[in-house]
């Protein structure tokens, strides 16, 4: 009996510290910010109407949004804020579309908004920028042309603004078109779609919630980014050497000029669903590259883990990169174990008990965000009709995380952000490799 209470107690403590990791980094950080969000949820005090709404500038980059840019822009002219505090500016960055045809028939559709058309250098970075200085508005918004706006939005988002007077940027909040995504056939796909908007839900309405509040935002959306425009002229304007334009600019704002960057949960806005995995493996690709860049150029004489707790920017890049290797070996690791002697019993609870803790763990940000989306009712309630996807979330999660990991290896190996392949293109190359070093090993032990 002796011997297999001591059996079960090494095995306990074994795997006890195996789950050290994730319980520390994120279990625990989450159950502190789920009981701090319910309380933010609830003091949430109604903004004051400013007595005199500002002038605003809309900034559309384009390219090849022949499919989405009229229909952005009705969403512009559908909202409540007044057209005659709206200058559009539709930014054209080398289309070879009908993107121009579409502004045609949205200029004479909505003659009641002011909208220009502007021809610029090759780059999302370079339209912005051009079109910065075009701008007349107070406050300065650029938007994605596959997205569209809540009514709501742009009204929420000035009152934000005049009501915190001591915000120069903030982003708002980014979900997924519900109907596209119930609109859907293959139920994969959908399954992945449904993800994505709890992922966006939570990574929004709580993430972007608890870093707000002390000043720390990693990285305002770069589809829906709002700016007092005498801060933004004060920057080096949009990074046009880097994949993450958007990080870049919430850098310099908060570190260089220390300026502050907030977040206004109740500026909603709707871009499209991913279309496919290729689709996220390359976005995710992206933006951890683009995570990598900015924090080289902003931080790379910072760097120390013993500021993990100091220092907020630490301890995000402890867990986005050095955690997520123990992550994937943990992974990797239970399933060798079985060729070690280890008991497939422990090892498959094991598997069961970490999954529950990130079922926990997406229940939690489930309820936050239904909290911060109290007085959005059909938002509310098409979350509420997602429930299940708590239970999809952690495998999800993992799934983004080897994206990532690989995004950090592609990163340091090629030089140019273009060179990334997609799925399809990077599983050809990697069975190319095996093939090679197959045959290698055939000839070699043929001659040897």
């Amino acid at each position: 009996m002796s011997f297999y209470f001591d059996q079960l107690i090494y095995q306990i403590g074994f795997w006890f510290t195996w789950l050290l990791i994730p319980i520390i980094v994120e279990i625990l950080p989450a159950t502190t910010y789920f009981f701090k969000l319910i309380k933010i949820a609830h003091l949430t005090d109604e903004l004051k109407q400013p007595l005199k709404l500002p002038m605003i500038s809309i900034i559309l980059p384009v390219y090849n949004s022949a499919d989405t840019l009229y229909t952005c822009i009705e969403s512009i002219y559908k909202s409540t804020y007044s057209k005659e505090l709206i200058q559009i500016i539709v930014v054209n960055n080398h289309s070879t579309d009908n993107s121009f045809q579409e502004y045609k028939r949205a200029q004479e559709q909505f003659n009641e908004l002011r909208i220009q058309w502007m021809d610029t250098d090759q780059g999302k970075a370079q339209a912005l920028n051009a079109a910065i200085y075009s701008s007349i508005g107070q406050y300065v918004v650029n938007l994605d042309t596959d997205g569209i706006l809540h009514t709501e939005a742009l009204n929420n988002l000035m009152m934000y603004f005049e009501n915190n007077p001591n915000i120069d940027a903030a982003t708002g909040t980014i979900l997924t078109q519900k109907k596209l995504i119930d609109a859907t056939k293959k139920n994969s796909l959908r399954i992945l779609q449904s993800n994505e908007y709890f992922e966006y839900a939570q990574s929004f309405l709580a993430g972007r919630s608890m870093e707000s509040q002390n000043n720390q935002l990693f990285t305002m959306s770069g589809a829906f980014s709002a700016f007092r425009r005498n801060a933004l002229i004060n920057t080096f304007l949009y990074n046009v050497n880097t994949v993450g334009e958007d990080t870049d600019m919430t850098f310099q704002l908060r570190d260089r000029l220390g300026k502050k960057v907030g977040f206004c949960f109740n500026a909603i806005f709707y871009v499209e669903p991913i279309s496919g995995l290729s689709e996220l493996y390359l976005q995710r690709q992206r933006w951890q590259r683009g995570e990598i860049e900015v924090v080289q150029k902003f931080m790379k004489n910072k760097l120390n883990v013993r500021h993990f707790f100091k220092e907020f920017m630490i301890s995000r890049l402890m867990i986005d990169h050095t955690f997520m290797f123990p992550k994937l070996i943990w992974v990797v690791g239970l399933f060798v174990l079985l060729f070690f002697g280890y008991s497939p019993i422990v090892i498959g609870l094991s598997i069961i008990f970490m999954y529950l803790l990130y079922v926990v763990y997406a229940t939690m940000n489930f309820v936050n965000a239904g909290l911060l989306l109290q007085k959005f009712v059909l938002e509310k309630n098409y979350l509420n009709h997602k429930w299940w996807v708590v239970f999809t979330m952690p495998l999800y999660n993992m799934l983004c995380s080897l994206i990532r990991f690989i995004g950090i290896i592609n990163t340091i190996t090629q030089k140019a952000s273009w060179q990334t392949l997609n799925f399809k293109d990077e599983i050809k190359e990697i069975k190319q490799v095996i093939t090679n070093d197959y045959h290698k090993f055939k000839e070699d032990k043929d001659n040897g």
